[in-house]
């Protein structure tokens, strides 16, 4: 391997910025494991490896880690997730085919990188390989997000979208889609999906994951057909009101308990 250039190691720090990832459609990951998983789904276009191509003050320059790995890789970003200024929106075509899956993850504004990268990592242990993101969600090409992965963005489709614009194309088109989204006034998730789940089994369902803070938006909000809620409970094993809780959970954390229930054999 020829040694790493100046303008290489100054290039490959620059795609922590958005911007620099759009305009040439190029994303870093760290770490062995990591960038030979995304190998399996994206093309890699440089290979940096401490001792071999670059120094360890190199990679320290390049690496956006506290601790750098001694591994570097640079990919090209697929074609279809790729957003310009922020304002990407699919076709109406696209639209039929994102939400063909028979479980479709929605996301409406998660704006932490960490809990962006959880999620993808969660979906691909459950077997739910799209995800449709509103255009203020979280890069999924950001390196927090792609470290959190850990190589599952490989198998991971995400696209980001106008959501409302989406949702209405999707209700349109599939008369028997069912849209969940949790809600603090949603019924139990446990008692709906206990009802629902069989009646789905052939059925498209889309699950909606609002923002940390504020949930989901009254803009797709109205697209909701089963609104669902985690139900928090006492130390004897019984529910409670969520208004009872000081914390909310953690949407990587609801996401995971919601996927894991819609799984569940019944």
């Amino acid at each position: 391997m020829e040694h790493i250039s100046k303008a290489q190691v100054k290039f490959i720090r620059s795609l922590q910025q958005k911007k620099v990832r759009d305009e040439h459609g190029l994303f870093v990951a760290e770490g062995e494991k990591c960038v030979e998983e995304l190998r399996r789904g994206f093309e890699l276009v440089t290979l940096v490896r401490e001792g071999v191509n670059a120094t360890r003050t190199e990679i320290e320059q390049m690496s956006s880690l506290r601790t750098p790995q001694g591994v570097i890789g640079v990919f090209r970003k697929r074609e279809a997730t790729s957003s310009e200024a922020n304002q990407h929106t699919v076709s109406n075509s696209e639209a039929h085919q994102h939400s063909e899956a028979a479980l479709t993850l929605v996301l409406d504004g998660i704006q932490d990188p960490g809990n962006l990268g959880t999620i993808i990592r969660t979906c691909d242990w459950f077997g739910v390989h799209t995800i449709i993101c509103s255009p203020d969600t979280a890069d999924c090409y950001n390196p927090k997000v792609v470290q959190a992965t850990m190589g599952a963005l490989a198998r991971v489709q995400v696209h980001y979208v106008n959501l409302p614009e989406w949702l209405e194309e999707v209700r349109s088109t599939k008369d028997d889609v069912r849209i969940y989204g949790t809600l603090l006034d949603g019924k139990n998730m446990y008692n709906v999906l206990r009802d629902d789940v069989q009646d789905t089994k052939d059925r498209r369902s889309l699950i909606i994951m609002g923002n940390e803070g504020n949930g989901i938006s009254k803009e797709v909000r109205k697209f909701i057909t089963h609104p669902i809620y985690i139900p928090a409970y006492s130390d004897l094993g019984k529910t409670k009101e969520t208004s009872d809780v000081v914390e909310s959970l953690n949407v990587s954390i609801a996401t995971a308990i919601v996927l894991a229930e819609f799984r569940r054999p019944r």
